[in-house]
């Protein structure tokens, strides 16, 4: 290994994990806690799966829901801010799973962490887009009723090309409007509750808030809000707004190689941006449900706090509540894109991803931007599903819904926790042996790392049942564009990973790769290159 006597801490600490230091480190511990705070944003996730929870369960699914699952997130955070404590690089998940598991569990854990990330970025884009359209409509009453699915696409587009460009112009730039994310997310969450508390001319009461039941999940249960099944089937389904919101903090990992003292900040990144996440989210949703005026209109609506702010509110006063979620949406989007295109940097930079060597390369502003430009075609991709039109009102009042898309939210959602999983499970068994960093849980992980895995498994599980009876097979009414994708998408990327592990990947794939005693000015992509051309600085010696 190289003499690392002249390095600071946080590059000492990642030449011991295997690393030089190629990223631009400039990014302070509060940086570190607003990327997770930012992709968390609950300016984007309370606003566009409100829908999820009042359909499956009602105000009791938030407001009762809201703050149960966020205390077993934090207790994920937990666990994860003890591991990339110990484990400060920019591979986070994959990389803790490759050291406690062995390259397989790296494998697996990488790909599931990275089509999660991916999904995330085009289902947040996704929503910026639907509330810039909603925002437009409020203001312009022709754009209203020019609203079509094809619309909200190109508005997609435009927002992922945006985010991009943001993504690839400047490393120390993204600290900066991760920064700014921060207060408009506090600032402009706190207006929006103002807004809502003052202007209504009439609140929803308390006892309806906290007790209220509502079935409109297209006959689950037989459309009841009674019994084991409301319990057990439509009211967990509704926990999908907390589960998708609260999630993305492992963001706080991917950019620890960018974070001055790593080992501390990174850690508290992620935990931090949760509590406080959940704090400010609870808050939020009272906020939309004392503000409901019509429960019947908004269900038979479909839901959506749109129709919530134009029941309370002016259409201007409406705009401006949908223009700072847009606005905080933005920034969660731009957020998610540096998120995913760090950590397929950091897993190109181990040979893992088809093309590795052009993931691995950083621009001269040291910002892997192939890694934004390819991630942002696949995010592209991975939305065309958004421009197809399910109708779930009636023939006279068309309420037109990209349902297909709604399965992207899903695969996030399981993608991502199932690669938290992975390492939370493996430091667990390897218990006493791990070598805890300056943040650590002492003795408290002996319980939390089961109860973060059992929660992550029983949530997966809910998200790939079916949503509604019409898409179920051998329902009566039964439609293939009312099927939930989840379990086929996120069961076909399981298989392929498998195929590929055992036909390839296996042969081949190690796990990290030392960076740190390559010559000076060779990269981790200079690394692949050669090794592709069967010469690099780290093959074995010939016989």
């Amino acid at each position: 290994m190289a003499d690392i006597a002249h390095l600071t801490d946080d590059e000492r600490r990642l030449a011991e994990l295997g690393y030089k230091q190629e990223l631009n480190r400039s990014w302070s511990g509060f940086s570190n806690f607003a990327i997770s705070f930012s992709i968390i944003s609950i300016l984007a996730g309370c606003f566009t799966t409100f829908g999820q929870a009042w359909n499956n369960g009602g105000p009791i699914a938030i407001s009762w829901g809201w703050p149960i699952i966020s205390a077993f997130i934090l207790i994920i955070g937990f666990t994860m801010s003890e591991l990339v404590s110990a484990y400060p690089t920019s591979g986070g998940i994959y990389w803790w799973a490759s050291k406690l598991g062995g390259a397989k569990a790296g494998y697996y854990t990488g790909w599931l962490n990275l089509i999660g990330l991916l999904a995330v970025d085009a289902s947040v884009c996704y929503g910026c887009a639907t509330f810039f359209d909603l925002t437009f409509s409020s203001f312009n009453e022709s754009w209203a009723k020019g609203y079509s699915l094809q619309r909200v696409f190109l508005l997609f587009l435009v927002v992922i090309i945006l985010v991009g460009l943001v993504n690839i112009f400047s490393g120390h730039l993204l600290a900066v409007l991760n920064n700014i994310s921060v207060w408009w997310h506090v600032f402009g969450a706190a207006i929006v509750i103002a807004i809502l508390v003052v202007l209504p001319t009439s609140h929803m009461s308390v006892a309806d808030v906290f007790t209220m039941r509502i079935n409109n999940s297209g006959g689950l249960n037989g459309g009841s809000t009674d019994g084991i099944g409301f319990w057990f089937y439509v009211l967990p389904l509704g926990f999908l707004l907390t589960q998708y919101t609260i999630t993305g903090f492992d963001a706080s990992a991917h950019l620890s190689e960018e974070t001055q003292g790593a080992a501390d900040g990174a850690a508290k990144g992620i935990w931090k941006s949760i509590f406080y996440s959940a704090i400010g989210g609870w808050v939020l949703l009272l906020a939309f449900l004392f503000a409901v005026q019509d429960p019947a209109a908004l269900t038979a609506a479909g839901g959506g706090v749109a129709v919530i702010f134009t029941q309370a509110l002016s259409s201007t006063w409406a705009g401006i509540v949908l223009l700072i979620a847009a606005s905080g949406q933005f920034f969660c989007s731009m957020a998610c894109m540096t998120s995913t295109s760090r950590m397929l940097f950091a897993f190109s930079r181990d040979g893992a991803v088809p093309g590795a060597k052009w993931w691995a390369q950083l621009s001269s502003k040291k910002v892997p931007a192939n890694a934004v430009i390819i991630s942002s075609i696949v995010a592209m991709l991975i939305t065309l599903p958004a421009l197809v039109e399910v109708n779930i009102g009636t023939e006279e009042a068309p309420i037109i819904v990209p349902t297909a898309f709604y399965a992207v939210v899903s695969v996030a959602v399981i993608g991502l926790y199932l690669s938290f999983a992975i390492p939370i499970y493996l430091r667990w068994k390897v218990g006493d042996a791990f070598q805890q960093g300056p943040w650590n849980l002492g003795t408290k992980w002996r319980w939390m790392a089961p109860v973060a895995v059992a929660e992550i498994l029983v949530i997966s599980i809910y998200f790939i049942l079916p949503i509604t009876p019409a898409g179920t097979p051998g329902n009566a009414d039964f439609q293939m564009k009312f099927v939930n994708y989840a379990p086929i998408l996120t069961g076909g990327a399981l298989i392929l990973l498998w195929i590929g592990w055992h036909l390839s990947a296996k042969k081949w794939f190690t796990g990290p790769k030392m960076t740190v005693d390559l010559p000076a000015g060779v990269t981790a992509a200079d690394e692949i290159a050669l090794e592709h051309e069967h010469k690099g600085f780290h093959q074995p010696p010939s016989a």
